[in-house]
């Protein structure tokens, strides 16, 4: 596939413009123009790049790039180490922030809810950034805050933080990948449990004065399987050769 082709579908799926973000989104790094070989990750780490050219791939796509509004844009230290590996590699390097986050089918938040068993009814914002959705109740009654961590847990493979009542019943889940820990004061009035990555001091407060049990599962590992899926729908559409990835990071 072309570069220049791989990009504009990339653009089209994923639309920069689609809602604003603090960082470029689409290709940050130009490497080969025919790419047969994809590999995708959660972020563009020197150990995610190093194990991209060590599988031989022409392009690698990953949620958390290289460039963020704010940054001094030196490339020093181990930013000049990840963008000289790339271009040394001639492999190019696309990225995509919140528009992966709120693609409708493919993004984090709607692949999240599908592994947590979440039927997902909508969003409670514009942009689609926090999901609301209903949880299945058990055969003996409605799902609990301690049966759903546990399986958070089993699925996710990470113990995640959590703040509640274990015996409380849960109908409906908020939801919001990586750090989205802001949107537990949008998620209360209209969820019994919000799921996030990251946690904040005083999230913890807020849940406790709102009576919202709170899922504090990972940044990482709550934002694996939106480029998993995009990797999956190119290999698909275009023929690439997909491979998944995983650095892991407990953060």
């Amino acid at each position: 596939m072309d570069r220049q082709d791989l990009s504009d579908f990339l653009d089209r799926l994923l639309p920069p413009a689609s809602v604003d973000d603090y960082c470029p989104n689409g290709l940050q790094v130009e490497g080969r123009r025919d790419v047969r070989r994809l590999v995708t990750g959660v972020t563009a780490s020197q150990a995610l790049i190093d194990a991209a050219v060590e599988a031989g791939a022409d392009a690698l796509l990953v949620h958390h790039g290289l460039f963020w509004k704010g940054d001094s844009g030196r490339l020093t230290g181990y930013r000049r180490a990840r963008v000289a590996r790339l271009i040394g590699a001639n492999l190019n390097l696309f990225a995509f922030h919140l528009p992966l986050d709120v693609h409708p089918e493919l993004g984090n938040n709607t692949r999240l809810g599908l592994q947590l068993g979440i039927e997902r009814t909508g969003s409670l914002d514009r942009a689609g950034l926090l999901a609301i959705g209903d949880l299945p109740p058990r055969l003996t009654g409605p799902t609990t805050l301690g049966d759903f961590s546990a399986q958070v847990a089993q699925v996710l493979g990470r113990v995640p933080l959590v703040v509640g009542d274990p015996a409380m019943p849960l109908r409906r889940a908020a939801w919001c990948t990586g750090g989205g820990q802001r949107y537990i004061e949008d998620a209360w009035p209209h969820a019994d449990v919000f799921i996030t990555g990251e946690v904040s001091e005083q999230t913890v407060h807020v849940a406790r004065e709102c009576g919202i049990g709170l899922i504090c599962a990972g940044h990482h590992a709550t934002e694996r399987y939106g480029v998993q899926a995009v990797g999956e729908h190119l290999a698909r559409e275009h023929g690439l050769e997909h491979r998944f990835i995983d650095i892991d990071n407990p953060a």
